[in-house]
């Protein structure tokens, strides 16, 4: 128990025979339940972890019959949780780059009802463009930006961290089996979270690397696959927050945006055909082409700056 408060944290693990012990070993005494989800791994991790459920009855392991991602990983622990009454459940990596004297910083929040879902930020920490590896620091930083788009917590960065506390309402209310699977997961819980108006906060963290982990992201594949997730994300969000749960004006500026831009695209490729097959300046055409892209933009930062005023209260 941490302040009266029944503790879980959820462990997702592929392959982490040589570090799931120290994972174990360093969690702290007031955690009440270290739920291990064994991604179906083909190492010998899952007997190493039953060696420790024998003598700790704090650890229950499940395993997966199919290799689901970190994500369908993390959604099986969050449901164990949420079926066991969990007050706060936290998530820690299997690999041990997660420091548990740092999680009463993530669950003080949570637990005093401030919030419902804390999470680390790496990226605000002083030295963190030393400690963290460029490419990642620098394709952790693509994915925050786009990630305050698509789910409406501007205030928030580090998107991909996964070290995170979420509270037993937020467990009850967020559907687990629609989850996205795989690295995105994270992203995905953002703007499920942001529709139903939970509360978010940013809790400092110092990274840590170099601990004996093997990292199985590979950044170039991954940044493109969860950008894409993002931006259906994003409209999915507009439509199920401002449109269905309670409309907003912002998406006439939204609607009217886009609308502009693509017109502006037509205009351009007017304005390029007839100046290189012609010879022309078309100014009728310049003139469209300049006032639906500038309106078209304007338009679309005013519905971002509605969003955010809309979102204030989710801090």
């Amino acid at each position: 128990m941490y302040k009266g408060k029944k503790i879980a944290v959820v462990v997702p693990a592929y392959n982490e025979e040589k570090q799931i012990s120290k994972v174990i070993e360093t969690m702290p005494e007031y955690v009440d339940h270290v739920i291990i989800v064994d991604d179906m791994s083909t190492d010998n991790m899952a007997q190493v972890v039953e060696g420790y459920a024998k003598t700790d009855k704090r650890v229950v392991l499940i395993r997966h019959s199919v290799n689901q991602g970190v994500g369908g990983a993390i959604a099986t622990g969050y449901k164990w949780a949420r079926d066991n009454n969990c007050d706060a459940t936290a998530v820690m990596a299997g690999d041990g780059q997660m420091d548990p004297s740092d999680l009463p910083e993530l669950l003080d929040p949570v637990v005093a009802g401030e919030v419902d879902y804390s999470k680390a930020n790496r990226l605000i920490y002083a030295q963190a463009y030393d400690i963290v590896p460029k490419v990642r620091f620098w394709g952790n930083a693509i994915l925050s930006l786009l990630t305050k788009i698509a789910s409406g917590y501007w205030h928030i960065s580090d998107s991909q961290t996964g070290y995170t506390v979420i509270n037993l309402k937020a467990l009850k209310v967020i559907d687990w089996d629609l989850m996205y699977k795989r690295y995105g997961q994270p992203n995905d819980l953002l703007v499920r979270l942001n529709v139903h108006n939970f509360k978010v906060r940013d809790v400092p963290q110092k990274p840590v690397y170099n601990v004996g982990e093997t990292s199985k992201l590979k950044i170039k594949k991954v940044v493109f696959t969860i950008s894409y997730l993002l931006l259906k994300k994003f409209f999915w969000r507009i439509k199920e927050k401002y449109v269905i749960r309670d409309f907003h004006p912002l998406v006439f500026f939204l609607s009217y945006g886009f609308m502009s831009l693509f017109m502006s695209i037509f205009f351009l490729a007017r304005f390029m055909r007839l100046w290189i097959v012609n010879g022309l300046v078309p100014e009728v055409t310049l003139i469209l082409l300049l006032f639906t892209f500038a309106s078209g933009v304007q338009s679309i930062f005013l519905a971002m700056w509605m969003d955010q005023d809309y979102n204030k209260d989710a801090r």
